[in-house]
């Protein structure tokens, strides 16, 4: 009995393997979810194809491979269930029928409506009533009330349009006419009161939103496309133009400028359909038209050149409304019509060693393939009706207007070829010329690959040296802070925070001679102290020391210094310039803290330019001159410095 039951069970698992099958067919998704993943892997036997049958929820599955996916984003207000029928063949003959259901969940995505939503359409006259009092009346269970309306636009300018008719009477009434293209939803906001006055006890009131909606009307004929003018009221349109050759007869529609005729609904929320017809055949019967295309065909051959005129007319599908326009065609003799081509001469460039179908490439521009084209200075519509051949060399070929290698080029050369193209229409044609350079090109290296003889040093090897550079360069740096710091440290701490918290408060002004009037700008850096004289020489007298730090305290700016003379001439600027009587600058800098301390630099000049400042007319007084002439101690300085 046992092996019976094993035999069965082989049986059916072998019938299941035959079948399609799928993982799942029972499926809940919450409306305005996007279902990127597939829903379910379908098992599909070797030889057998599945696909969407008829009972499927219409564009709302894909089969891609062996996976179903949900194809839209569902909406329980639209459908709230979608079938997926999935069938099975083997050649045309349906082997399995499954059937996969999708449950849509409703979610709280709309908004509740009021009940007074009114349709007006846009060509309604002003001072029509579109709302009449029944539909926006208010009840009030005491009979004695009198209610009073007031009508309060939600949409900016809707109450340019609208108003009640009365304050006792809610009848909504057109002041304006409407603009389907400027406003299609209008919200008003509708209040009644059971007492005439606002504030008056007891009162008692309620609201109701009252939505219009603008429905377009039939105002407007179809227009022909492209407007030559247009807003959303007028259309100036287009009038069409094309040329044929006589003696021929076209088989496919003629090309008109300055396109195809084609016309819309002027009024662009009715959308309706447009027929075409010739209205007026003044061509015997020359041309036709379709009626849902527009296309202009001809059904005979002109025998010799002359002008036609059609009115063709673009007619709604509803028959409402029509335009007309005008579609001149000129029948020209072909017989003098000859094809020209832009350049005397084309030039191209192949690789040796290229077999067929390579393009030939620009030589004035290698990355674009070698194009060549001609056209009909009578006939500039027909290009598509020209074909190109090479008449003179078995290498190359015309693919179009490309030219190709026909053959494996084994040569190094130049190669000349002609080029024949020909007008199928007008049967003219013309030649030009082709020179071809096949040239040795070497295979370019792959950015990154070196080769292998060349490679002397490993990737670990140049690791190696790189870190061994790197630690002799910090060596480097902290030697040469140690020798700063060994020889210019004094002159760090003199300038630090410290030292500026036991200023004297002292000092005229913060004045940045780095700017200097436009006449003045100099960007050279200041001039270097003079050398000490030799002795054969009598010393100049010693440069004026450089005014203590003390009295560079930014905090000691006293107000009889600042305002000198207490009107605006005197105040003075931060940003002006001051000569100092020691012949050097002093600047200030602020960092992007406004808050931050003052920088302050004096650069001290030769005890000549420093005279010279002083003759010239210097601002300070000579007390001032005698305080800094003097250094801290009270000693007069060898030589000039500079502060930092």
């Amino acid at each position: 009995m046992g092996a019976w039951a094993l035999l069965l069970l082989l049986l059916v698992a072998t019938a299941q393997a035959q079948v399609c099958s799928v993982s799942n067919t029972y499926f809940e998704v919450p409306e305005n979810t996007n279902q990127s993943e597939p829903l379910a892997d379908i098992y599909v036997p070797e030889g057998q194809q599945v696909t969407l049958g008829p009972s499927s929820t219409p564009l709302a599955f894909r089969i891609q491979g062996t996976q179903l996916f949900l194809n839209v984003t569902p909406d329980y207000e639209e459908h709230t269930m979608l079938q997926a029928q999935l069938e099975c063949r083997r050649g045309d003959t349906v082997v399995t029928l499954l059937r996969v259901f999708v449950f849509v969940l409703d979610i709280n995505d709309n908004a509740p409506v009021f009940p007074f939503v009114t349709k007006v359409e846009n060509d309604t006259k002003v001072n029509t009533i579109v709302v009449p009092e029944t539909k926006l009346e208010a009840h009030d269970p005491d009979k004695s009330d009198i209610l009073f309306y007031t009508l309060q636009e939600v949409t900016p300018g809707a109450s340019n349009f609208f108003s009640l008719v009365g304050t006792n009477l809610p009848a909504l009434r057109l002041d304006r006419s409407l603009d389907f293209y400027q406003c299609q939803n209008m919200t008003f906001q509708l209040l009644v009161r059971d007492t005439q006055e606002q504030n008056a006890a007891p009162s008692h009131t309620a609201t109701a939103t009252v939505i219009l909606e603008v429905q377009p009307a039939d105002l407007r004929p179809p227009w022909f496309l492209p407007c030559a003018y247009s807003d959303s009221h007028v259309c100036i349109q287009a009038e069409y133009h094309g040329a044929v050759p006589t003696g021929h007869t076209l088989q496919g529609p003629l090309t008109l400028r300055p396109g195809p005729i084609y016309a819309v609904d002027g009024d662009r929320g009715i959308n309706q359909s447009i027929l075409y017809s010739i209205v007026s055949e003044r061509d015997d019967g020359t041309f036709a038209i379709d009626a849902d295309s527009g296309n202009l065909t001809m059904t005979g051959a002109v025998r010799s050149p002359k002008t036609f005129t059609l009115l063709v007319k673009g007619e709604q599908a509803d028959h409402a409304r029509y335009s007309v326009t005008r579609v001149t065609i000129e029948a020209r003799n072909a017989n003098g019509s000859l094809l020209q081509f832009p350049e005397s001469r084309y030039r191209g460039t192949v690789a040796l060693g290229s077999g067929a179908g390579v393009p030939v490439r620009d030589a004035a521009s290698p990355s674009q393939p070698l194009r060549i084209w001609a056209w009909d200075p009578e006939f500039p519509d027909f290009d598509s009706a020209i074909t190109y051949r090479i008449t003179n060399n078995t290498n190359f070929r015309m693919d179009g207007e490309t030219v190709v290698t026909a053959a494996l080029l084994a040569d190094e050369g130049v190669f000349y070829a002609e080029v024949e193209a020909t007008n199928t229409v007008t049967a003219s044609g013309a030649s030009t010329v082709v020179e071809i350079q096949v040239l040795q090109e070497e295979a370019p290296t792959p950015t990154g690959v070196s080769h292998t003889e060349d490679q002397r040093f490993s990737t670990v090897e140049m690791a190696a040296l790189g870190g061994v550079l790197g630690a002799l360069l910090v060596l480097t740096l902290i030697a040469l802070l140690i020798l700063v710091h060994k020889h210019y440290g004094h002159r760090f701490k003199c300038c630090s925070g410290k030292a500026q918290e036991h200023q004297h408060p002292q000092l005229s002004g913060f004045d940045n001679q780095a700017f200097h009037a436009p006449q003045e700008s100099n960007w050279a850096p200041a001039p270097s102290p003079s050398p000490a004289p030799t002795p054969a020489v009598a010393p100049e007298p010693a440069p004026p020391e450089p005014p203590s730090l003390q009295s560079l305290d930014p905090a000691s700016e006293s107000p009889e210094v600042a305002r000198d003379g207490g009107g605006p001439a005197a105040m003075r600027s931060i940003l002006t310039k001051e000569r100092r009587p020691e012949g050097g600058y002093k600047a200030v800098w602020f960092g992007e803290d406004i808050g931050a301390e003052a920088d302050v630099v004096v650069l001290n000049t030769p005890a000549s330019d420093a005279a010279g400042a002083a003759d010239s007319g210097s601002e300070d007084s000579s007390d001032e001159a005698d305080a800094e002439a003097e250094g801290p101690g009270g000693g007069s300085r060898d030589a000039p410095a500079t502060y930092v």
